[in-house]
């Protein structure tokens, strides 16, 4: 068994960000991409809805920038969503040349069919059918697995970074990670030169969740533990139109289906969206999220109901064929039917502090994508410019490592992981039940609607259960779950600090305490022990 793997680059997560990286960085020298389980099983490939990005003519980058700084309650960056929407053409255009197979209409001058999606002032939202994410991935994938510099390891899961000064080394750097072989069970080293984190968000944090189960915020917490400074967790995004069933397993309804004219409807067949905002279901997803919320707890129900039934089977079939087939194979004929739906924890809004280029806190580490703070998404997402965050925020990061390629970096002497103090554990039970608890209390408390009273509620039990899991790590070898859930906890002890910094309500963030917005917008900045400040 090798202790030991050396890269150039290492890049932890294989969706969007970290593959479209990879193969930017591909033809400089070796690439070793870690995925935690199967390509093409993490969030990106979920994504339904698709890219927004300025193609169509008559549309313009400052009406996109006009957009997501509305629906970013303004406190986005401006200098962030400025080059955001800028390069957007670009990499949608990259994309194209790995062979993305967008769905074209020729009737349009960009010979594409755009869509549009709440905040969207126009049509813009270039994607492959409902099922952008997947189609996307796929191709990066394929062109990833063919390029000879490009090691791709599946069923790898980082626990930790590793820095000079962990190791009592002078002038910090990020020199690798150690890293879990879940199939095998075997710790190694991993070395490389620069090394990326696209490891996703931290959604599974709560109960209810549109993202795969691997969306554990692994990134977030290693870099925290490696000094970086961590912003705005408290805004959490929350899908509002998730699939109600019991064996939906968090299928998510897209954003496009209201787009298209989808209604929102209560059990009795009344809309309401005209009681929240006179955008009606085009309003941005947090407004849309309160007022499900809302009406679900006035009236006791379980869900409401999002109707498209009026645009006919044909017109289903051809935009939305895989929400008509997954909600058929459960009894749901959404061409004559509305579909169940409740709002689930989708985005994570904040993350690892980044600049422009992708760069952290700590030197020879980048963030990009979900993991990412890069500003652009102030206190809430505009819808599909998540896919567009990874590719430009991607290329921004490859071509810095690109232009310091040269730096004279040496691979660090690293000890092997040390397992000799630990035994196994035969309470994975406690795990389990403490993961439950976990997401259960983050719902409750940290959840769309939030109170002093709640955050302090969690505060108390996060507490507890922090010394619960660091005694765990300490003491028994770790697996897989015990790692997602040392990350989630701490994770969740961050969005509960965030929020207690949070005196208003802005975007995401809406408690009942603080009904109304300050008139200066503020990051909420949390930084690590012994930071030190430039």
């Amino acid at each position: 068994m090798k202790h030991t793997h050396d890269s150039d680059v290492l890049v932890i997560g294989s969706g969007a960000a970290g593959l479209t990286l990879a193969l930017q960085l591909a033809a400089q020298g070796n690439v070793t991409v870690l995925s935690k389980g199967d390509l093409n099983t993490g969030a990106s490939a979920w994504a339904q809805g698709g890219i927004a990005a300025v193609i169509d003519p008559t549309d313009s980058a400052e009406n996109h920038y006009h957009d997501t700084m509305v629906a970013g309650a303004h406190l986005s960056n401006p200098e962030a969503v400025k080059h955001t929407v800028k390069q957007a053409p670009t990499s949608i255009n990259w994309l194209l040349e790995q062979q993305v197979a967008f769905t074209q209409d020729t009737s349009t001058s960009t010979g594409f069919h755009l869509a549009q999606e709440g905040g969207h002032s126009h049509r813009r939202i270039i994607h492959a059918d409902d099922c952008t994410g997947r189609v996307v991935c796929e191709t990066l994938t394929q062109q990833a697995i063919k390029h000879p510099n490009l090691n791709l390891l599946t069923h790898h899961v980082a626990i930790d970074l590793i820095t000079r000064s962990k190791l009592g080394l002078p002038e910090n750097r990020c020199l690798g990670a150690y890293v879990l072989d879940r199939k095998c069970g075997y710790i190694s080293v991993f070395r490389a030169r620069f090394v990326v984190l696209a490891t996703g968000g931290s959604s599974k944090v709560y109960l209810y969740t549109s993202n795969p189960d691997g969306s554990s915020g692994d990134g977030i917490a290693m870099a925290w533990r490696a000094g970086c400074r961590i912003c705005n967790m408290e805004f959490n995004q929350f899908h509002p139109t998730c699939l109600y069933h019991p064996q939906a397993k968090s299928f998510l309804i897209s954003e496009a289906v209201r787009g298209e004219g989808g209604k929102l409807l209560l059990s009795n067949g009344e809309p309401f969206m005209h009681r929240f905002d006179t955008r009606l279901e085009l309003a941005p997803r947090d407004i849309v999220a309160r007022a499900i919320d809302h009406e679900m707890k006035r009236l006791g129900h379980d869900c409401v109901y999002l109707d498209i039934s009026h645009r006919g089977q044909t017109f289903i079939n051809q935009h939305f064929p895989t929400i008509y087939q997954r909600c058929l194979g459960l009894g749901i004929d959404i061409s004559r039917d509305p579909m169940p739906v409740v709002p689930a924890a989708h985005y994570t809004c904040g993350g690892v502090w980044t600049n422009q280029h992708g760069c952290t806190d700590l030197a020879g580490l980048y963030a990009i994508g979900e993991t990412a703070f890069t500003g652009l998404h102030g206190a809430n997402r505009l819808a599909s410019n998540s896919l567009l965050e990874c590719f430009v925020y991607a290329h921004s990061a490859a071509l810095h490592i690109e232009q310091n390629w040269q730096e004279t970096v040496l691979l660090q002497a690293v000890p092997n992981w040390d397992e000799t103090q630990v035994t196994d554990s035969d309470e994975a039970v406690i795990i389990s039940h403490n993961w439950k608890e976990l997401r259960r209390f983050m719902w409750n408390y940290v959840g769309i609607v939030r109170t002093d009273k709640r955050l302090k509620r969690a505060q108390n039990r996060i507490n507890l259960l922090l010394k619960e899991i660091d005694e765990f790590y300490r003491y028994y070898r770790v697996s897989n779950d015990l790692i997602e859930l040392r990350n989630l906890a701490l994770v969740g002890n961050l969005i509960i600090h965030s929020a207690q910094q949070r005196k208003e309500s802005r975007g995401l963030h809406y408690t009942l305490d603080y009904p109304t917005t300050q008139a200066v917008a503020r990051d909420t900045i949390l930084a690590p022990p012994n930071f030190e400040w430039d």
